[in-house]
């Protein structure tokens, strides 16, 4: 399912600042979070989804390349980040 206009912009509130600064590092590394965890309950439903698959590892990619550049930047903003969202390093 994908993520609604709601929650989207309750995300973008709690991690860029204000709803509109949907810009920002955190707020997309949270964005795509919850799209990558939305994606993994559906690859485990259906195993032979492969362009959801393809989709997903497209997803943590560019969400891992996000994080590296919070962690050179801003290292206190990653560890806050990834304990709250509950990513692994």
């Amino acid at each position: 399912m994908a993520i609604t206009k709601e929650r989207k912009e309750e995300l973008v509130k709690k991690y860029g600042g204000s709803k509109e600064n949907t810009g920002s590092t955190e707020a997309q590394i949270a964005i795509l979070t919850e799209r990558i965890n939305d994606l993994t309950d559906h690859i485990q439903e259906n195993t032979q989804d492969h362009h959801s698959r393809r989709g997903l590892l497209k997803l943590v990619g560019k969400r891992r390349k996000l994080l590296d550049y919070l962690k050179d930047n801003e290292i206190e903003t990653y560890r806050e980040l990834i304990s709250d969202l509950g990513i692994r390093k």
